[in-house]
């Protein structure tokens, strides 16, 4: 009898012990030390408690009060902020906690797939670019790799990190340069929010809201609504694909993005497409209505979206060729339709025998020139020359440019053009000489195109040759100008 008794003491200990664990006020892992906070927007803060618990947050002298509801979520709004820090921020409901080392200043998120999850130890000159990086300004935060049925409320683990040689090695590279880039420009706190996972194609990255409505992968989310998403995974047989991130679509929006919302964010820099790149017409679509989703998601906005446009990669055509990647970085400049979005063209650092080449410093940089010109409306030129207007004189071809800065540039000590092909009603294309005739204008010629009805410029997996840049070093942006088939339509 007394042993009996002693066990529903112990129980009842457990019990109450468990319910005050319960009952404790936590938040997501990303409101932790060292966070950055977005600058000039209200803060959105947010958590769990007790239901109907009282739930306080002070930060700068004032406090915001509110209670839980019945799922014992909770969220504040703090007033906007300018630059500074670093602030404390104290969270009080049955218990405190307190959060230290607190910057506000321009929050970006940097998402994709192995590009984008390139690590910095694996960059161009890494141990120097390691040894430099103390940025105590520059925080950096990993989102932990996660597919989930259906979108989650909270990330399973993740800590912010001051920017130094012990945190960035195994950060993203392009994030970093991306980061210390604007850093040195704006010289304001940056945070980076890195979610993403190698191989993956943009539809795991899309809300299951979004994907209900192409009909391509309705089908497959309906499905999903069906399967217990663990004991699939479970499964041995072998004409079932095994799971993956790309098994069925939304699977890492709703692991590794719906748990960030809807913290304050400046934009997205986003690197990802080679593994839609066979299905490049199809990404026309889908990339775009990605970047509408996440921003109807977040509710903050048409926020600035930018994105790197496929390197060259692969072995290099010797006669004009059709071509995947050329079809998706084609549908990758349409994206740019959309308001405020901006590309950085990797078109002349790429590696023929390598899909992760080494060079993110030059990828990081650009995405930052796209930053400054779309996120904070400075006067720079972002792009390197786009196709404007051709005109047919004979047997030659104009060709115009937009954002060529002061002028037309060709690395050739020659000053001839290199990469462009033009074909006639055959469709039928074959290397033209091409020179440049004025600030933004360029002459096309080729024996075998007698009428010449179609230019196509760096048409290719891997147009190695591409030698056509604006004054500000930019290379120019890949182009057609037919608009016969492809081979992914």
């Amino acid at each position: 009898m007394k042993s009996t008794f002693k066990n529903l003491k112990l129980l009842l200990v457990l019990l109450f012990f468990s319910a005050t664990a319960n009952a404790q006020v936590t938040l997501p892992p990303f409101f932790n030390c060292n966070m950055v906070l977005q600058q000039g927007i209200p803060i959105p803060v947010w958590g769990w408690a007790s239901p109907g618990e009282k739930v306080s947050v002070t930060f700068n002298n004032k406090t915001v009060t509110t209670k839980t509801g019945k799922d014992g979520k909770w969220k504040v709004s703090l007033p906007s902020m300018n630059y500074g820090g670093p602030y404390k921020m104290v969270v009080k409901g049955k218990n405190l906690r307190t959060i230290e080392n607190i910057l506000i200043g321009e929050v970006w998120v940097c998402s994709g797939q192995s590009n984008m999850e390139f690590k910095l130890s694996s960059a161009n000159n890494a141990d120097a670019e390691i040894a430099a990086s103390n940025y105590p300004e520059i925080r950096l935060f990993t989102v932990k790799r996660r597919m989930a049925q259906t979108p989650q409320e909270n990330l399973e683990e993740g800590e912010w990190w001051e920017c130094s040689p012990v945190s960035t090695p195994n950060f993203s590279a392009v994030a970093y340069f991306f980061g210390r880039e604007l850093y040195k420009k704006l010289k304001v706190p940056i945070g980076l929010i890195h979610t993403s996972w190698g191989g993956t194609a943009a539809e795991t990255w899309t809300s299951p809201e979004a994907i209900a409505k192409n009909p391509d992968f309705a089908p497959m989310l309906e499905k999903l609504k069906t399967i217990d998403l663990k004991e699939y995974a479970k499964n041995t047989d072998k004409s079932v694909p095994k799971l993956g991130p790309n098994t069925f679509p939304t699977l890492l929006y709703n692991g590794m993005i719906h748990p960030l919302i809807p913290y304050g964010i400046k934009g997205v820099i986003w690197y990802q497409g080679e593994n839609n790149a066979g299905r490049a017409f199809q990404y026309r679509q889908v990339f775009p209505e990605m970047i509408k989703d996440w921003r109807s998601q977040w509710h903050q906005g048409d926020f600035p979206f930018l994105f790197v446009q496929l390197a060259n990669y692969m072995k290099a055509d010797s006669l004009p060729a059709q071509s995947t990647w050329a079809e998706l970085r084609e549908a990758q400049s349409m994206t740019l339709s959309l308001p405020k979005t901006g590309m950085a063209s990797a078109i002349d650092v790429g590696d023929a025998g390598n899909i992760h080449p080494k060079d993110k410093q030059t990828v990081g940089k650009r995405l930052a020139l796209s930053a400054l010109k779309v996120a904070y409306n400075q006067n720079i030129e972002n792009m390197g020359p786009v196709y404007n207007e051709m005109k047919v004189s004979g047997n030659k071809v104009e060709i115009t440019f937009s954002h060529v800065g002061t002028g037309l540039k060709a690395k050739d000590k020659y000053g001839y053009v290199k990469g462009f092909a033009l074909a006639g009603n055959d469709h039928k294309f074959h290397w033209a000489t091409a020179a440049i005739t004025g600030t933004n204008t360029i002459i096309l010629s080729a024996p075998e195109v007698a009428e010449p009805v179609a230019v196509r410029y760096a048409w290719g997996n891997n147009p190695d040759d591409v030698n056509l840049y604006n004054s500000e070093g930019l290379p120019a942006d890949p182009f057609r100008t037919d608009k016969w088939k492809g081979i992914t339509e």
